[in-house]
């Protein structure tokens, strides 16, 4: 993937509108949105990195501490302020799609579901649950199955579904580059929903 500039066509098409990424936990948003953002010249925002600088803690202790609740409104409030700003690769949490409210915002950018399906996200969740407080319990599998049918039909709102294997990160971010153009005329005309498979 080479390095754009201000001369990069999908840029300008983009005019600053931001893209937003959104899909389960273990799906590949922080790793696939520097690699976009690289690609557009773009900043990039990891929303849960910015939670946690925010309140000096993980969110896993901030759920432990102030519970969901909480986390959802501090979560809302960052998004919202994001979405103030332009020319950004969002990296979402995975549960931001649950609140109307943050469709708001959402809805005003490029909104990219990247779903590589359950069984790859479990698999890269195995040794991870730890840092994933909706998975602790004794159950985290069927934990996980409650929140993914939750989830999935709000994923579907997207602007862009995108279904991926076991390809390395840079591929990813190669197929949303290409992608993005299927659902754009024009920088605010988003032009209906996409499936994009293998």
């Amino acid at each position: 993937m080479t390095h754009s500039s201000s001369k990069n066509p999908l840029r300008q098409r983009l005019g600053g509108l931001n893209i937003y990424l959104v899909g389960m936990m273990g799906c590949g948003k922080s790793t696939t949105g520097p690699l976009i953002s690289k690609y557009l010249a773009y900043g990039f925002v990891d929303i849960d990195k910015v939670i946690e600088e925010l309140q000096g803690k993980t969110i896993s202790k901030i759920f432990e501490e102030e519970g969901e609740e909480i986390f959802r409104q501090i979560e809302s409030e960052v998004l919202k302020e994001i979405g103030a700003r332009h020319s950004l690769v969002v990296a979402t949490g995975g549960g931001v799609v649950m609140s109307p409210i943050n469709w708001g915002v959402l809805h005003q950018g490029l909104v990219i579901w990247l779903d590589p399906g359950r069984e790859r996200i479990l698999s890269r969740l195995k040794s991870d649950t730890s840092n994933r407080p909706l998975l602790q319990g004794k159950d985290s599998l069927q934990a996980f199955d409650e929140i993914l049918i939750h989830r999935e039909k709000h994923y579907s709102e997207a602007d862009l579904h995108l279904l991926i294997g076991d390809e390395a990160p840079e591929r990813v971010a190669k197929k949303i580059i290409s992608s993005i153009p299927s659902v754009l005329r024009n920088p605010e005309d988003l032009n209906g929903r996409r499936t994009i498979a293998d």
